[in-house]
């Protein structure tokens, strides 16, 4: 009796403790929301309606960096709920994950006008802001999507040294274990879901390299779930015991309650 009450004081230990580390994490991610706000100093700041901080699990193993928001993100105010956003979702989902495993956030906070590709000055003035999510959030696994998220990240954050690193075409998909400033991560590469919104034969890509990160990740895709879920509603056809034939089961007339058979 005795241990089954250690056994379940320490279960509730341990959720009261993560729900105080994931409580402490959105504070501090939340003082780093508030720095940008008071202290960033950079024209895209007066052009942009909104602040685009992050969204998603602070306490996420998993973390997706994209590039810079877009016009639905700057009106809203959080990263990926355009057309890229649902490309995303749907993404995730054919993984089994959702927003609660992840955590969303871009090179840049605001948006650039025409969602044009981001200037290194603005890449030096916000980026120390997402190395600051990323070391309060402390994933496991930084998914960066596009080009600027993966040299920047693969550069390991040293800006000069982004010219180095290949471009998206060779690196996606591919897993690069790093060490950062004490952090271990992996790092996979992919194309930005926006991109196979305007070349859709990336869109298989792009699938395929989720699916295989899901296998990575020990994560059961939703194909397979599909996959087990028919298997189980296929019926196999009786046997005729005289004639050692397959018989089909005629279709049983449907009745309905208080009307009788028809």
């Amino acid at each position: 009796m005795i241990l089954i009450l250690i056994f379940i004081f320490s279960i509730k230990f341990k959720n009261l403790l993560l729900i105080s580390i994931s409580m402490v994490k959105s504070q501090e991610l939340e003082k780093v929301r508030s720095r940008i706000l008071t202290e960033l100093k950079c024209p895209l700041k007066d052009a942009a309606k909104n602040l685009v901080f992050g969204k998603g699990n602070p306490d996420a193993s998993i973390m997706f960096i994209g590039e810079a928001p877009g016009a639905k993100e700057d009106e809203l105010g959080i990263p990926f709920v355009g057309a890229a956003g649902k490309e995303l979702d749907k993404l995730l989902r054919s993984i089994g994950l959702t927003l609660d495993d992840v955590y969303i956030a871009n090179i840049l906070k605001y948006r650039p006008p025409e969602n044009r590709d981001p200037a290194v000055d603005e890449i030096y003035r916000h980026t120390p802001y997402l190395i600051d999510q990323i070391k309060i959030i402390r994933p496991k696994i930084i998914c960066t999507l596009g080009n600027y998220s993966t040299k920047f990240v693969l550069a390991q954050f040293d800006i000069p040294n982004m010219k180095k690193i290949s471009g998206i075409t060779q690196l996606h998909g591919k897993i690069n274990p790093l060490i950062i400033d004490g952090m271990e991560f992996m790092v996979i590469p992919l194309y930005h879901p926006a991109a196979m919104l305007y070349n859709p034969n990336l869109r298989k890509v792009l699938g395929e390299d989720f699916l295989e990160m899901g296998r990575i990740l020990g994560l059961k895709s939703v194909e397979v779930v599909e996959e087990k879920k028919e298997e189980k509603t296929v019926k196999e056809p009786k046997i005729n015991k005289e004639t050692g034939s397959k018989k089909e089961e005629k279709p049983k007339k449907e009745v309905q309650k208080g009307l009788g058979e028809f």
